[in-house]
């Protein structure tokens, strides 16, 4: 007999990995904005957000230095994480969310909770790295952008992997990192903003390189999940 019970659901919840990702995220946002109140802090709260920015914020010319000459201060390894968690604004906060819970959703539905935050972390701290090799000089490194890119790199790993088995062209799974570097870097050039571009795409290289090692069972396995549906 059919069990009313066992229908499945109209929406598939949310991978747990990515529900706390998001929300440490927006709960980081969330103090800043009751910090911006002044209800709980005083006037001092309007300040945390700038405060978090130059404690946990990554800049390059600083690891330069310390890779250069080998002295590296007790907390200054951690920025190459710890930068994706602070934003701009509250708005600059909302696409990494945005990324998180959607594209997020789709590649931990597929990889294993530990490969999901491997993508993500591995892709924030190789975005910093590469980030101050290549521009020594550049702004200050702040927000989830390098981690949400690294996710887009995950996500295009799933499609490139799906397209090849089907025998259509691979390169259809690039168009979407393909329209997103394609609007920053016209914002880039048209309003002369900092070139963390450069961050993202190495985030975005990091998680489609890194999906080769971490996802579950390698290729035959993502494509026993996409068979499945």
């Amino acid at each position: 007999m059919y069990n009313d019970d066992q229908s499945p659901s109209a929406v598939n919840p949310l991978p747990f990995v990515v529900v706390v990702l998001a929300t440490v995220i927006a709960a980081i946002e969330i103090v800043f904005w009751l910090g911006s109140t002044g209800l709980f802090s005083g006037p001092e709260g309007a300040l945390w957000r700038g405060q978090s920015l130059q404690s946990y914020a990554f800049f390059p010319q600083i690891f330069t230095l310390a890779v250069e000459t080998g002295n590296f201060a007790v907390t200054e390894p951690f920025r190459v994480v710890t930068y994706a968690f602070v934003h701009y604004s509250f708005v600059s906060s909302l696409f990494p969310i945005v990324f998180i819970l959607a594209l997020g959703k789709m590649v931990a539905e597929i990889f294993h909770w530990l490969a999901f935050l491997t993508v993500f972390f591995g892709s924030v701290i190789a975005g910093a790295v590469g980030y101050a090799l290549i521009l020594p000089n550049g702004a200050q490194l702040a927000g989830g952008m390098v981690g949400a890119y690294g996710l887009v790199g995950a996500y295009t790993f799933i499609l490139w992997v799906g397209l090849g088995h089907i025998g259509a062209n691979r390169a259809k799974a690039f168009q979407l990192v393909a329209i997103l570097l394609g609007v920053q870097l016209i914002f880039a050039m048209k309003d002369g903003a900092p070139q963390d571009w450069v961050a993202d795409m190495i985030g975005f290289a990091t998680g489609f390189a890194l999906s080769f090692v971490v996802s579950p069972g390698g290729m035959s396995r993502v494509i026993a999940k996409m068979r499945r549906g």
